[in-house]
Parts: C-alpha cells; sequence; structure tokens
C-alpha cells in the first residue's frame, strides 16, 4: 500500500486510496515465516536447520513468495523456542554455522528469494556473556546494561511476565533482576549506550552477509519506565495487544529513537527493511513504528484475532487501513504465526474450519500491502494436540498446566507421506516435537497432486497477486453487506474484488466479472452474478 490519499466512510463503507508510485519489494512482498527447528532436518538429528531449509528453497520459489523470515537462528539457552539469545552474530550449531546462513542467503537469491532474520533486543538470554558477568560482579559494565534492584523483601514494583508470575527474580546474592517473559530472558536495559552500540554491530554483522532485513521481536519493547513505577492496572491487556494497563513497560516514546537509528543503517544497504513486532491495543499506535523514518513496517494482528464474521474482520480490515495510511505505510497482513493456534483450529476445526482458513487466505491475498504466511498454513495444518510431557514451551511450564502454550503450531512440516514425514533423512529420528499420525494427509507431496488442495489454491492465489497487481496496490474500498464481505481494489488498469461469504447461507452476489479463483470447487457463476456457499471466497476482475 502506498500513501494514503483520502478517506471516505458510511456505516458500511470506507475508501483508502494509493498513491500510483512504484514501490519497494517490500510494500506488497508476501513473506514466508520459517520456524526453523520445524522446517526441515538436513542431518537426522530430528531438529530443523540451514542446511534442511536450503534444500527447501525449489519449494518456497514454486510457491511463489517472495522472501522468506526466519525465526531465530542464534546459540540459545533453548528457554523459549531461540527467543533467548546468547550471541547473536553466531549460528547455534543445532542449526549449523555462519559459512551455512550465507549459503543459504546466497541460494535463496539465486532462485528470486530474499531472507529476513529475526533479531531479539528486547532481551537475552542469561546465559549472555554480559549477564553471567552482571551475576558475578553488581560493579561491572556489564551489570549496567540490564535492570538490577537492590534486595528487598517485596519485588521493587507490580509488574507481571507475559509467560506468568511477577516480572522480577532474585540473583544467588539477593538483587532482583527484570524478565517480562521467562526469567531465563533477562531484560536489556536500553538506557545503557552500549547496549544499542552492540546491536547496531548485529545489525551490520548480518548485513553485510547479505540479508534483506528483519523481523524486530518485541519492537515495542527495550525500554522501560525509568523510574520503575507500577503499573496502573494488573497484567490484562485487552485481545488486541497491550493499553495503558502496561504504561511502564511497553511503548515508551524513547524507542522511537532506536528504530529511526536502525532505518538510517538499512538506508545504507539498498533494499533492505525492518518489520516490528507491536502487540498494542492502539492501531494509531501501532501504526507510528512505520513512519517514513522508523521501521518500513509494523506486523498488523487485528485479523489474526478476529472471529470470523463480518463485522469484526471489515473493521479490522478497514482500521489497519485507516491508521497505517495516515502515516504513509504499508499494512503488513498476518493470519497466522508461531504464537497463536493454527487458522484451521482457530475457525472451528474440521471442514469448516478447513473452508473458512481457505476464504480467510484468499482474503488476506486480496488486500494492499504485505502479507506474511506462517509455514504450514499453506497446507492447511490444523493445531495439533501435544502430550504434556513433550511440551517444551514456557507458557505451559510456567502456568503449571493451566496455560496450553505454543507447541500445537510449532510441530515439524510434513513433507511426504512416510512414517516421517520427511522431516528427517530416511525418517529414523525422532523429532524434537511429535508429529501426529494424521500429519502424513496434510503433506506437500500429497497436496502438490491434488488440483483443489489448499496447497495448489494458496499457488494460484499468490501467481494471481502478481498477475493482478490491482490487488496488493490498488484503491481500496472495503463494504459488508449482512454475512458478505468485500474488499473491491481499483488498480492503473483493472478492477478487482475479493467476495466472501461468511455466513451459512448460499447467498447471490450480483457483479459483472471474470471468476480468477474461488476458495471452493462450487462456486456457480455468471456474467452477472455469482453464488457463493457458505465461507466461501472468490476473486473477480470487474467488467
Amino acid at each position: 500500500m502506498a500513501r494514503r490519499l483520502s478517506t471516505a466512510r458510511t456505516s458500511t463503507q470506507r475508501r483508502f486510496a494509493l498513491a500510483p508510485t512504484p514501490s519497494p519489494w517490500w510494500r506488497n512482498a508476501v513473506v514466508y515465516q520459517v520456524y526453523l527447528r520445524s522446517f526441515a532436518d538436513s542431518d537426522g538429528d530430528g531438529i530443523g536447520d540451514l542446511a534442511g531449509l536450503r534444500s527447501k528453497l525449489p519449494y518456497l520459489a514454486w510457491l511463489g513468495v517472495d522472501a522468506i523470515w526466519i525465526n531465530p537462528h542464534y546459540p540459545s539457552g533453548g528457554a523459549d523456542g531461540g527467543y533467548d539469545v546468547v550471541d547473536y552474530r553466531a549460528v547455534d550449531p543445532e542449526y549449523g554455522d555462519v559459512s551455512d546462513l550465507e549459503a543459504l542467503v546466497e541460494d535463496a537469491r539465486q532462485v528470486g528469494l530474499r531472507v529476513l532474520l529475526d533479531v531479539v533486543p528486547n532481551h537475552t538470554s542469561d546465559q549472555h556473556p554480559w549477564f553471567r558477568t552482571a551475576l558475578a560482579d553488581p560493579d561491572s559494565p556489564e551489570a549496567a546494561r540490564y535492570h538490577f534492584a537492590p534486595p528487598s523483601e517485596e519485588p521493587p514494583n507490580n509488574w507481571q511476565s507475559l509467560f506468568g508470575g511477577p516480572a522480577w527474580s532474585r540473583t544467588p546474592d539477593g538483587r532482583w533482576f527484570l524478565h517480562l517473559f521467562a526469567p531465563e530472558q533477562p531484560d536489556l536495559n536500553w538506557r545503557d549506550p552500549a547496549v544499542a552500540a552492540d546491536f547496531e554491530r548485529t545489525l551490520r554483522f548480518w548485513l553485510d552477509r547479505g540479508v534483506a532485513g528483519f523481523r524486530v521481536d518485541v519492537a515495542y519493547g527495550l525500554y522501560k519506565d525509568a523510574a520503575l513505577r507500577d503499573n496502573p492496572g494488573f497484567y490484562a491487556p485487552t485481545l488486541f495487544g497491550h493499553g495503558p494497563e502496561q504504561a511502564m513497560t511497553w511503548n515508551q516514546p524513547e524507542v522511537h529513537d532506536v528504530w529511526r537509528r536502525w532505518r538510517e543503517i538499512c538506508d545504507e544497504y539498498p533494499d533492505t527493511m525492518l518489520v516490528g513486532e507491536v502487540c498494542l491495543a492502539d492501531l494509531d499506535e501501532v501504526a507510528l513504528y512505520s513512519r517514513p523514518d522508523e521501521m518500513h513496517q509494523a506486523l498488523s494482528f487485528r485479523l489474526l484475532k478476529s472471529a470470523w464474521d463480518t463485522g469484526s474482520f471489515a473493521e479490522a480490515i478497514s482500521s489497519a487501513l485507516d491508521a497505517y495510511g495516515r502515516v504513509g505505510a504499508p499494512v503488513s497482513w498476518v493470519l497466522g504465526n508461531h504464537d497463536k493456534e493454527r487458522q484451521v483450529s482457530r475457525f472451528g476445526g474440521g471442514p469448516l474450519g478447513a473452508a473458512r482458513a481457505r476464504a480467510a487466505a484468499l482474503l488476506m491475498l486480496a488486500l494492499p500491502g504485505s502479507a506474511y504466511l506462517y509455514a504450514g498454513d499453506e497446507l492447511g495444518l490444523p493445531q495439533a494436540t501435544v502430550p504434556d510431557e513433550a511440551k517444551k514451551d514456557p507458557i505451559f511450564l510456567r502456568s503449571g498446566g493451566a496455560r496450553t502454550g505454543r507447541d500445537g503450531c510449532r510441530i515439524p512440516m510434513p513433507w511426504n507421506s512416510s512414517p516421517g514425514v520427511g522431516f528427517s533423512p530416511d525418517g529414523a529420528a525422532e523429532p524434537w516435537l511429535p508429529v501426529p499420525a494424521e500429519w502424513r494427509s496434510y503433506a506437500v507431496a500429497h497436496q502438490a497432486e491434488h488440483d483443489g488442495s489448499m496447497l495448489n489454491l494458496h499457488r494460484r492465489a499468490l501467481a494471481l497477486r502478481k498477475a493482478h497487481p490491482a490487488f496488493s496496490t490498488g484503491e481500496a474500498t472495503v463494504s459488508t453487506q449482512g454475512d458478505v464481505l468485500t474488499v473491491r481494489s481499483v488498480g492503473t488498469e483493472e478492477t478487482v474484488r475479493c467476495v466472501v461469504n461468511m455466513g451459512a447461507e448460499t447467498v447471490l452476489v450480483r457483479c459483472r466479472g471474470t471468476v480468477l479463483l474461488a476458495s471452493t470447487a462450487h462456486v456457480r457463476h455468471s456474467a452477472r452474478s455469482v453464488a457463493l456457499p457458505p465461507n466461501t471466497a472468490v476473486w473477480l476482475v470487474e467488467h
């Protein structure tokens, strides 16, 4: 999406205009998220790795995505799926080494793909050399790079961990240290200049090796209230993210200066970009992170968290276009990721959930801006049930089992119908998370041979999205009528529509146009109308 020019609203319709100027690649790219540990295992240890990902680059090129984002590949303490980093300028030996990542970047370039890395600036691992030194010597320079408080009976304030319990834990000598996630993930103190300087070195280290940019973890974090004042409310975020109840821990004004500096660094490397994870309730606040001098994108999670109905989806789309449009930024749409229940299960499970997930995929890929596709969603994978004894997620462990955790959306990728689903060589290795027996029916090899599969639906949609740029760059109008949601996009050469029936009855949609693609084979259409079954989407080119 380019710069917003105008907005017109009624109770059911909002219009957003896009500037007809050439756009950088990232403004309308489709980015494929790779949970590296679960994607492809090359050496038979049951853990996905960089060589395994390299071997699947032809698949990703065939699918039709533009870039891949890799979840953390760094040496890690293993407390939170790689998001507790020990060394930011290295590769965990389980995944390979720096030369493997350099080879991945080059091989990806050869097939027309860019590579984005995940960077984690809010916290490190408790095994990081800085934190180990800080524990050993309270007066060391490294201790100033974290948040420590003197010994006391009670924690310094009422801040809570996102993973459950207080956000403060004791050191062996009685001090308190801050961790807004797990205790193994101590928060960095960004008011110490050494922290910023070290991360700038990290950015350049990877940019010099050809990566196309970074997804920034917890981009709304980093800075905390300087006086460590209590939050005004106990931890209770809204459906769509943090708000005033967490005013002292998130979204501090100083953080925007970090992204301005990082943007300057990326500007030294042509065609590179930053995309931030910004989990705030106020979309206007989220959009500020993607102002022209800050990050290039800030992920929009509204669709990911919206109920299956026209009102929720229409509001999620129009409010995001409106908020991001005010700062001239594209919306980065998300329907699934490594932190949320799989779409098929979230939308009702079984055939109903699958039908809705197919329709939702067409809707997301028809929206102006960029789209982020989580590995396995193109296969229609449901949320897996993971036995408690096999779970790894600290959310499950720290809650004493009260919260299910995220392991069910991180199950290894099924590549074929063999007993090991092709994840490891010869299927002999025990995968790091158990793979359900029914995973074979979702395998890439199986779906590639079936014309109506979820996989082939995604492949066709991605190809048509490129062939009809009005979908990703046009002037979009969002409207609803009963259970029908329509996104109409006017491009420079044609006008396209995505129409979704989110109800339980077949509806007749009047429109003069040609059907490009439908989420089900049961769509009936004539020159003037389309009969849409329940939970179905269709793409049209207007005549």
